[in-house]
């Protein structure tokens, strides 16, 4: 994440291509092929990896913290 870059939001390889648009295709039902076909510069292990990030900030918890 750059906050300089798609206003900070995740991209792909530094690319401007988000990872919620990637998320967003393959939740639409778009195929690997068919993202590949839209964003050429896409490589299936970024597809791959946008959608392990997804599965992790899923899982990802905030706990708050006592004050002091």
């Amino acid at each position: 994440m750059n906050p300089q870059v798609m206003t900070g939001r995740p991209c792909i390889r530094g690319m401007r291509i988000t990872v919620g648009t990637i998320i967003g295709l393959v939740a639409a039902g778009c195929s690997w092929p068919e993202i590949r076909e839209h964003y050429p510069e896409i490589e299936d292990e970024d597809i791959r990896q946008a959608l392990q990030y997804a599965r992790w900030r899923c899982e990802e918890r905030e706990v708050e913290l006592a004050e002091a």
